[in-house]
């Protein structure tokens, strides 16, 4: 292969990197819109932050033609805002299905 090639395949990997990067960061923004009132902890709104931050800072652990590290960053993110967000859901049916166990143990034993 020529130089033109390497240099052609150099930028058709790092456009695909990129495309994914952007794909990662929307997903990420659409489950933190989906989650924001369900009760997530502190802890997750930050890494969504960092994660965001990170993803558009120039500072990066690869060098910028290379998207691994903001794509493992944004998949960390994303994992853990879906993890939050099940979590909130299963302690709401918790609360909801609660009181519905109290009055039927009552009929139970009344």
């Amino acid at each position: 292969m020529s130089t033109g090639e390497w240099i052609a395949l150099a930028v058709v990997l790092a456009l695909a990197g990129l495309a994914a990067v952007l794909v990662l960061l929307v997903r990420v923004f659409r489950a933190r819109k989906l989650l924001a009132d369900a009760g997530i902890p502190l802890q997750n709104k930050a890494l969504f932050w960092s994660a965001v931050v990170y993803t558009i800072s120039p500072v990066d652990l690869l060098p910028d033609p290379i998207y691994l590290d903001d794509i493992g960053f944004l998949m960390l993110a994303l994992r853990s805002l879906h993890s939050a967000g099940a979590h909130a859901v299963a302690a709401r049916r918790e609360k909801q299905a609660a009181p519905g166990r109290t009055s039927l143990t009552k009929d139970l034993q009344g």
